[in-house]
């Protein structure tokens, strides 16, 4: 497998994102809340979850004597709910870029000061009020004891050929991923993705619905029904799967590289947090380099920190794709920050009908 090249240059990311309003806010922050030593974070449980607190979390508890309390799962409903209610309790959110971008759209997050990060070293700038700190594939996963080669997808056309791969399937329960995922599958090209053909990627769907066993809203819940056998084949992501090839990570799963949703992950600090200072702090100790690297060795994830890329383990690189390769999908973030919300209505109501 080719190694990843440490400047990611075919993704288009914004420098920055209006920070428009959807209804009026009165942000207040507890007192109690403001003066503790502690940060709230936003996270997805998992392998991924157990990753971040091995190499990011826990060590910055232990450089700075700041807690962290997770909570589970980054959910942009809960967010605009704390910001209409005036009481904002979760500090920093970490996420997809998309919901990022969204988030920054809505006018939730804070403004970042560039002064925090070491521009020169980051492959990718921050925005005006999120930073992006890693980069991973999502792709089809199976349980290589039960199916050899050729004998499970590897693409995601393969993974919408129910006669030639039958099988019970998993897709995510949300609108982005599953819409290009659908669009590859019936044959459009990379480039021509975006803007997305919502008629024809609901086509696409309509054809593999009836072998979806679960539209399982979190990659644990995917990885766990492969690994017990209730479904076939699963869209997960790349770290996942390294996992559980790893001491205690239950049964081992393979993954192909062959074609991959390739996307951001990033952090971003709530308007109004109640612990504002000490967020920066870790949004800002995220990005250091000895970390990014950490991140990448327990994830598999790959980093935004040039000087990182050297201290990534032989191990890791194996988990992260080639971004080169033309059959990979790089994930528009700022696509998803306009169209996001009308979308993933439609995909409710569609999962539901």
């Amino acid at each position: 497998m080719k190694k990843i090249t440490p400047t990611i240059s075919r993704r288009t990311f914004l420098a920055g994102s209006a920070n428009i309003l959807v209804a009026p806010m009165v942000i207040k922050a507890s007192r109690a809340a403001a003066a503790s030593n502690s940060i709230t974070f936003t996270a997805y449980g998992g392998s991924f979850q157990e990753a971040l607190e091995k190499a990011a979390l826990k060590p910055f508890t232990e450089e700075t004597g700041i807690k962290i309390n997770i909570v589970p799962v980054p959910d942009l409903a809960k967010v605009k709910a704390q910001m209409l209610t005036g009481n904002v309790a979760w500090d920093v959110f970490d996420a997809g870029g998309p919901t990022l971008r969204s988030g920054s759209k809505q006018g939730f997050w804070e403004q970042l000061d560039p002064s925090m990060f070491d521009l020169e070293n980051m492959s990718v700038p921050p925005a005006a009020d999120s930073v992006t700190y890693a980069f991973f594939a999502g792709g089809i996963a199976w349980d290589p004891k039960k199916y050899g080669p050729g004998k499970h997808p590897t693409n995601f056309a393969e993974y919408f050929d129910l006669k030639k791969f039958p099988g019970r399937r998993v897709l995510p329960n949300s609108a982005e991923e599953t819409l290009e995922a659908a669009l590859l599958a019936d044959g459009v090209a990379p480039k021509d993705i975006y803007p997305l053909d919502a008629d024809r990627a609901f086509k696409a769907l309509d054809r593999i619905k009836p072998s979806i066993a679960s539209w399982a809203s979190t990659s644990t819940q995917r990885l766990a029904l492969l690994q017990t056998g209730e479904v076939d084949f699963s869209y997960t992501y790349a770290n996942r799967i390294k996992a559980t090839n790893q001491p205690g990570g239950g049964t081992p799963v393979a993954f192909s590289f062959e074609q991959n949703l390739l996307g951001s992950e990033g952090l971003a600090v709530l308007k109004g947090a109640p612990n504002k200072e000490n967020a920066m702090k870790l949004v800002a100790y995220f990005l250091r380099p000895e970390v990014q690297a950490r991140i990448s060795d327990a994830s598999g994830f790959a980093p935004v920190s040039k000087k990182a890329a050297p201290m990534i383990s032989a191990e890791a690189r194996k988990w992260q794709p080639d971004i080169t390769n033309a059959n990979h999908l790089v994930i528009n973030d700022a696509y998803w920050a306009d169209n996001l919300e009308e979308l993933s209505q439609r995909f409710k109501e569609w999962v539901l009908s």
